[in-house]
């Protein structure tokens, strides 16, 4: 009998369990409307998502949560997100997430200087947030772990 409730207690714990993680993404946004709602639709596709509402912070986090991925707005206090862009470049390859720049900034002068500076994609605010999903996809893969 007792074998029975623990094979039922482990059951019952790994179905209440999280799905395993898709990827770690870090939200740089100092927009708190913006931010709650780019990290509600990350984790509900299954992404460990956090929010860093300034550049020190992403900073910070790029260390304690060492995120796979970073969405960066540019215009930040304290520290904008082109002085953290250059500060991730500093970093060893390895520990460098990938990074989608996102901007009020539109125009092809600000991509350029976003993929000059090490971001691999440039997204133009306002997005739509399937936009924003795809591009998340396509940095980490649609089934990534």
């Amino acid at each position: 009998m007792n074998r029975h409730k623990d094979a039922l207690a482990r059951a019952a714990t790994k179905a209440l369990a999280p799905p395993p993680s898709r990827g770690r993404v870090l939200v740089v946004e100092d927009e708190v409307d913006l931010a709650w709602v780019e990290q509600f639709n990350l984790q509900a596709e299954g992404y460990d998502a956090r929010v860093a509402p300034e550049g020190r912070a992403a900073l910070q986090a790029v260390d304690e949560f060492t995120p796979d991925l970073m969405l960066l707005d540019v215009m930040l206090p304290c520290l904008d997100g082109w002085s953290v862009l250059a500060r991730l470049q500093e970093l060893p390859h390895d520990r460098r997430p990938k990074v989608i720049v996102v901007s009020a900034a539109a125009g092809e002068a600000a991509r350029t200087r976003a993929q000059k500076m090490g971001a691999e994609w440039f997204l133009s605010k306002p997005f739509d947030m399937d936009e924003l999903m795809q591009l998340v996809d396509e940095a980490l893969g649609p089934n990534s772990a």
